[in-house]
């Protein structure tokens, strides 16, 4: 049904004596993914392993040369898939590197900081990390007929692979509530040995009916009862565990402009609604602007990072409430984004047009987003 779009950089990367580094949230086709790699290769190169695999994971921790060469005799590619779980998986990584010539070397998993704490220092020059995310609308092989028909399905289930090719709504429902109080949760309080999963769904909740609106970490912090550095602390574990990612304020020392509440948006709608336990069709929804605002946003981070491209990313915003919804900045250009599910009249601020140079601005609706999000 779908092609990942890393499938290509892979088989690129891959060469002898390098590591490929595929890290992303869990259930989002890492696993699915590597055995389409395998499949292109021929199976009978490959030796896939999983890192949970006891017997597979005390091999791969040896350290001893003897008993790693022993492991990949006859193999010309190793895939490991959760291979954060396999001690000092660096060491050992870099030792098959140094010593075993000609193995092409492809990890996975779903804790990024794990997997770069223990790879990125030995590996530095020899490895190349990417990011896995749900399925972004680029991904997927459809027309524009198609597209518009299941936007609504996108916008309130999201774009978890198992989502996409579920039978029904029931069946969409059921994955998400598994990936929340499953998976999810299971990332986030293992990180930093956090335990209260009930505080992480409560914080998320907030964040959930506050898209597109400045947090302020003080009011999080009193309506949950803790302290600001523990709402602070939680939302970067939230944002390193690829639940949600963050936007600053846009300044150049303008005096009217707000630069330091960041606004947080969730990787998957799916999740989002998931969180807040809110399914309805959009014409029974008031929050039909901030589902379309992190759809936009979301895809357009993904293809943002699916092409490589490394723009500085911002909302902008003033005390008298002039606003822009999304600058991406790189090199000395400025483009401004408005997201407006319904098509209405939108011009740039007076503000801001009057501020900087080198600017373009354009008005997202339902009706024109396809080159937004690249497709």
């Amino acid at each position: 049904m779908y092609t990942r779009i890393h499938q290509n950089t892979i088989l690129q990367a891959l060469k002898p004596n390098f590591v490929v580094v595929l890290y992303g949230a869990r259930r989002t086709g890492k696993t699915v993914l590597l055995n389409s790699v395998r499949e292109v290769l021929g199976q009978e190169q490959v030796l896939m392993v999983n890192g949970e695999d006891l017997e597979a994971a005390r091999l791969l921790s040896s350290q001893k040369l003897s008993v790693l060469e022993r492991f990949v005799k006859g193999y010309k590619y190793l895939f490991i898939d959760e291979a954060q779980t396999i001690p000092d998986i660096g060491k050992n990584l870099k030792l098959m590197v140094d010593m075993i010539p000609g193995l092409h070397i492809l990890i996975s998993g779903s804790s990024a900081l794990e997997l770069y704490g223990m790879t990125g220092e030995p590996l530095t020059g020899r490895s190349l990390f990417l990011r896995l995310f749900p399925l972004a609308q680029m991904e997927l092989e459809e027309n524009m007929l198609e597209m518009k028909r299941k936007l609504e399905d996108r916008l309130i289930f999201g774009w978890y692979p198992q989502v996409i090719t579920a039978s029904n709504d029931q069946e969409k429902v059921e994955i998400l509530q598994s990936v929340k109080n499953g998976y999810l949760l299971k990332d986030i309080l293992v990180l930093d040995n956090l335990k209260d999963a009930l505080f992480v769904l409560d914080l998320l909740r907030l964040i959930a009916f506050q898209i597109g609106s400045d947090i302020s970490y003080s009011e999080l912090a009193r309506q949950l009862g803790v302290n600001v550095r523990t709402v602070q602390r939680y939302l970067d574990i939230l944002e390193k565990t690829f639940v949600i990612f963050s936007l600053r304020g846009f300044s150049r020392n303008l005096r009217k402009e707000i630069s330091m509440s960041p606004r947080y948006y969730f990787w998957d709608n799916g999740i989002r609604n998931t969180i807040i336990s809110s399914y309805g069709d959009l014409n029974t929804r008031n929050d039909i602007g901030q589902l379309w605002e992190n759809f936009c946003i979301s895809e357009r981070m993904k293809w943002q990072q699916y092409n490589r491209l490394y723009y500085n990313n911002y909302f902008w915003r003033t005390y008298d409430q002039q606003e822009i919804d999304l600058i991406e900045e790189h090199g000395e250009a400025l483009h401004a984004y408005e997201f407006k599910w319904i098509n209405r009249k939108a011009k740039i601020p007076v503000a801001f047009r009057q501020a900087y140079n080198n600017i373009t601005f354009e008005v997202i609706t339902h009706e024109n987003y396809y080159d937004f999000i690249g497709v």
